[in-house]
């Protein structure tokens, strides 16, 4: 059909062009149009110059090869509309339809559209002397989907055997072309798909969604979403799932204790539907004399005792089934006071604390290292000289220098405790001469001096400023001589 319109159309264009004076019928190529819609079908004759004169214009059907009369205009019997398609389609322009018509262009317009319409359409022009010309349409018609959503049963059941089960139905029916159906939704499953063809060429989609139903999946949103061509139609429904009780005990907090006074135990469920029936019992045993029941809640009056202790059942129901729940009950003498907890913004500030104390701390030790090593860098090659004493020698050092020193004065300054200290005094050496003042001059008092160690003795006359030592120490391998004419030994040397 479209090979056999594109054949006519470059034979027309093919006379136009050779011949300058050629007719030509302009249509387009194809239309669509969805069901229930109306749709417009162009037809224009192009005319010669001097015109030619249009007999008779016919709208045709073509299809599977026939060919069936649409809509006819002649200048003479004027405009006729065959059935079945007499009621749907009229020619655009009214000047079709005068007495005297204008038939250059013959557009007609086609309403509430069929599936059955999809076919070929000619337009056909019937000219004198210049004989027929004639184009042609195709015209497709689709069908927008009907899309719906549903349980597919009014009540689900969750059962304990875990079996999967249907639990909604989305349809995309009668689509030309078919709707493409996906799911949206937080509930885990799997989609089933089935497509139909209809005799008419529509298609119909179903697809069902499994899942296991369980208290979880109770009130859980499924979303059907049909996309046909750029539309995205979107349906919805919420699962209704019915379960039995799930049983929470609430109330014994591990702390109950004798004379503590009012406590109870609650018995807390959820269920669809909601719970009608309410039991308690104990297990192996009856229930205390100061219990008292009141629907889900469990009331034990005046103080605790031991008889409280104990396993607490309660038995809830509901129209799909019953379930139990229990707890341990033990009672201690005195109450549990479990440690307090030191606040979050105590712990930031705590260790804050902590972090700046160590901080100072850190750097305490820093200078306490810092100074000890900067004091021992200060003992030098000669030792270190805190544990010597300067007194006056015989004038020559294990070193062997001869250092300077100041000379005495002449008058020697005495305290006043006693006269006899303010006597003259008498230097005595080791050989037993002594030495007035006077005797002293310039040369015997430039006398240099060294260092001893303290533990070599002195020997000193409570009445003169002399003193006498012992023999000079021979220096042996353990000594070593210093610049200034003292002696230290190795060990502090090396120190």
């Amino acid at each position: 059909m479209l090979t056999c319109f594109k054949l006519r159309f470059v034979y027309v264009c093919l006379l136009f062009i050779l011949g300058g004076n050629a007719q030509m019928v302009q249509m387009d190529a194809t239309k669509t149009g969805y069901v229930g819609s109306q749709v417009e079908l162009r037809c224009l004759f192009v005319n010669s110059n001097p015109p030619v004169k249009i007999s008779q214009v016919t709208w045709q059907k073509f299809l599977n090869g026939t060919k069936q009369n649409v809509a006819i205009a002649n200048p003479t019997m004027g405009v006729s509309v065959l059935p079945p398609f007499k009621d749907r389609v009229t020619f655009k322009h009214s000047a079709v339809k005068h007495r005297t018509p204008s038939l250059e262009d013959t557009t007609i317009i086609f309403s509430n559209l069929r599936l059955s319409d999809e076919a070929a359409y000619i337009c056909e022009y019937t000219t004198f002397p210049a004989g027929n010309r004639e184009n042609m349409v195709n015209l497709t018609v689709l069908a927008r989907p009907v899309t719906r959503m549903s349980l597919s049963t009014p009540t689900i059941v969750a059962r304990a055997s875990s079996q999967k089960m249907t639990v909604a139905t989305c349809l995309s029916a009668n689509g030309k072309p078919p709707g493409v159906i996906s799911w949206e939704t937080r509930l885990k499953g799997e989609a089933e798909t089935e497509e139909i063809r209809n005799p008419n060429g529509t298609v119909t989609v179903r697809s069902n969604y499994v899942v296991v139903p369980s208290r979880e999946t109770h009130k859980q949103t499924l979303t059907c979403v049909v996309t046909y061509y750029n539309e995205r139609i979107a349906d919805s429904v919420v699962l209704s799932v019915q379960y039995e009780p799930e049983i929470t005990i609430e109330g014994f907090d591990g702390n109950w204790y004798l004379n503590r006074q009012d406590v109870k135990l609650i018995c807390k469920t959820d269920a669809n539907p909601p719970v009608s029936v309410y039991h308690w019992k104990m297990l192996n045993g009856s229930m205390p004399t100061n219990a008292e029941i009141r629907n889900n809640t469990l009331f034990f009056k005046g103080p605790v005792t031991y008889n409280l202790a104990g396993t607490y059942i309660c038995d809830a129901t509901n129209s799909i089934g019953t379930r139990s729940g229990l707890v341990e009950v033990n009672v201690t003498e005195f109450p549990n006071i479990p440690p307090r907890e030191i606040p979050q913004e105590s712990r930031s500030s705590g260790a804050i604390i902590g972090g700046a104390v160590g901080g100072v701390v850190l750097l305490a030790l820093a200078a306490i290292v810092l100074i000890v090593v900067l004091r021992r860098r200060q003992r030098t090659f000669k030792g270190d000289y805190s544990t010597k004493k300067h007194v006056y020698g015989n004038g020559y050092s294990k070193a062997g220098g001869m250092p300077s020193h100041p000379p005495l004065p002449k008058n020697l300054q005495y305290p006043e405790d006693s006269d006899d200290e303010k006597k003259p005094a008498q230097i005595g050496g080791p050989m037993g001469f002594e030495v007035s003042d006077q005797d002293f001059d310039g040369q015997d008092l430039k006398r240099p001096y060294f260092t001893v160690d303290e533990g070599e003795s002195h020997e000193y006359d409570e009445r003169t400023l002399a003193f006498q030592y012992g023999h000079e120490p021979d220096i042996n391998d353990d000594m070593v001589s210093q610049t200034d004419g003292s002696v230290i030994s190795k060990k502090e040397w090396y120190v």
